[in-house]
C-alpha cells in the first residue's frame, strides 16, 4: 500500500475515533459533568492528528506535480 493510501486510511479511522470522542463529550455535558473532566479534552488528540494528516492530504496533489516527467 502506498504512503498516500495509508495516510488516507489512517485519517478515516482517526476521524471515526474523533466522532466517538465528541459524542462522549456531548453525552457527558448532557448529564451535567464538570467541564474540567478529561472526557472534554479527549477529542483534542484525534483533532490534532486529523489536522496534520488532513493538511498532508490537502497539499499532496501539489507535491506530486513537482516530480519531473509527471503531469
Amino acid at each position: 500500500m502506498a504512503l498516500g493510501k495509508r495516510i488516507r486510511w489512517f485519517h478515516r479511522w482517526v476521524s471515526a475515533i474523533f466522532v466517538a470522542c465528541v459524542i462522549a463529550a456531548t453525552a457527558a455535558a448532557a448529564t451535567g459533568q464538570d467541564t474540567g473532566s478529561p472526557v472534554f479534552y479527549a477529542p483534542l488528540a484525534p483533532l490534532l492528528v486529523l489536522t496534520l494528516t488532513g493538511l498532508y492530504l490537502f497539499v499532496r496533489p501539489w507535491l506530486g506535480a513537482r516530480v519531473p516527467g509527471r503531469e
